[in-house]
């Protein structure tokens, strides 16, 4: 089959729509499909056989300038100005207009696929691709309305709630095109039911295909640092648990020996920095990002246990590569966390999110027990070299793929039956 593969970013090493494009196109191109991937700003790492058409936005939210202001010859069509308007007035653009853009450049190629995977874009255009007759998939790997949520449950002020409803704004949008989408894709039974409840979406239109682990994620061959914890985040925000974290390391701090290695960028004079700060545990905390995949396994591979304290995850690809690391986890009984680990202290303990207390008692009995970290690792890679392929999750796409191409089909045949 001929797929264009859509996503409106695609951070290379964080954030789970990067990663899902890099691995799932590769391994369709193993398996005899053509590739074209369709990406906004940041571009994803590729890996050969696999095309990138780049779709560029005016990329407003980009390091070291995010929210910044175009120059006036940047803007180059009516699509641009909805942008910088949108973001001028606290809302997020993208999607919409990653799907303006896109629709304009397959309209034109519509012969070259024979079916279009949206990436969680979820935008009005691609509800147009479709009703031009060409076949779609949607991939929903959580409904983002958990981060608003914790998000403005977090908020103090009552203008940066105001502000944070006008930034989630786009999830009207997503939860329009969700419910009219022919298939939609999730990672977790939990995403399934959180999908159905706050989007509305018909469960008859709805396919788990799990998630995979890519092979370059493997245990260590150098001893493990002693007193080390990692812990994963692909945003410095709320919805990570980062805070609870960080106020539990403290109190363990009090009387052990510890060092912090946080997989995140903190936001520069965000939550974060501050509370690191307030609880006095700066030279324990090393923050780490931008590192290759290499550099990446070199770190989960060196703690003596890890940490996910995720107040919510749709699948949580973190979790399953540490385990391919055979690092022992600590991690939240949230969302689709408890999936992903299996029974409970087999390849995680498991405590409940936000739950300081209990993520301090967690890490200190698994730091006084090497015996049972070393079963625990041991057992988390085994889960998953069992259950989390790459080469397994293209091949249920593909079989996604397509039914949805003989749905599609079906439909026209239909239609010129009833215009006859």
């Amino acid at each position: 089959m001929r797929v264009a593969l859509l996503s409106y970013r695609s951070k290379p090493h964080c954030g789970g729509q990067g990663v899902y494009v890099r691995h799932l196109s590769r391994e369709l191109v193993a398996l005899g499909h053509e590739v074209e991937v369709f990406s906004g700003q940041p571009y994803p790492e590729l890996d050969p056989g696999v095309r990138l058409t780049p779709v560029p936005s005016l990329d407003l939210y980009r390091e070291p300038d995010p929210f910044r202001t175009p120059g006036l010859g940047e803007i180059r069509d009516l699509t641009d100005v909805r942008e910088v308007l949108t973001m001028w007035t606290a809302g997020f653009p993208e999607p919409r207009t990653f799907a303006e853009r896109v629709r304009r450049i397959l309209r034109e190629r519509a012969d070259e696929f024979d079916v279009v995977h949206d990436n969680q874009v979820l935008g009005y255009g691609i509800l147009d691709l479709a009703a031009d007759g060409m076949p779609v998939v949607t991939t929903l790997h959580h409904p983002i309305t958990f981060d608003r949520r914790i998000d403005l449950a977090a908020a103090t002020t009552w203008r940066k709630k105001l502000s944070l409803r006008r930034w989630y704004g786009f999830l009207r949008m997503q939860g329009r095109v969700a419910r009219r989408a022919t298939l939609v894709l999730t990672p977790s039974e939990s995403s399934k039911r959180d999908i159905i409840t706050d989007f509305g979406v018909d469960p008859e239109r709805l396919r788990v295909i799990l998630l995979g682990v890519d092979d370059v994620f493997v245990p260590p061959t150098e001893p493990r640092v002693p007193g080390r914890i990692v812990a994963m985040a692909s945003a410095d925000a709320p919805l990570k648990g980062i805070g609870t974290l960080l106020e539990a390391f403290a109190k363990l701090r009090t009387e052990r020996d510890l060092e912090l290695v946080l997989v995140t960028k903190p936001q520069p004079g965000g939550r974060t920095e501050q509370l690191v700060d307030e609880l006095g545990i700066a030279d324990a905390v090393t923050f780490v990002h931008g590192v290759s995949d290499e550099e990446l396994v070199r770190v989960m591979g060196s703690a003596e246990l890890a940490c996910v304290p995720s107040l919510y995850e749709g699948f949580s690809l973190p979790t399953a590569e540490l385990m391919a690391c055979a690092t022992p986890l600590v991690a939240s009984r949230a969302g689709a966390i408890p999936e992903v680990t299996g029974p409970d202290g087999l390849c995680a303990d498991l405590v409940d999110p936000g739950d300081v207390g209990q993520l301090e008692h967690a890490i200190a009995a698994l730091l006084d027990d090497p015996e049972r970290r070393e079963r625990m690792g041991r057992a988390g890679r085994e889960r998953v070299l069992a259950e989390f392929s790459w080469r397994a999750v293209a091949r249920a796409t593909a079989q996604a793929y397509e039914d949805v191409i003989e749905v599609t089909r079906a439909q026209a045949a239909s239609r010129r039956r009833g215009n006859e």
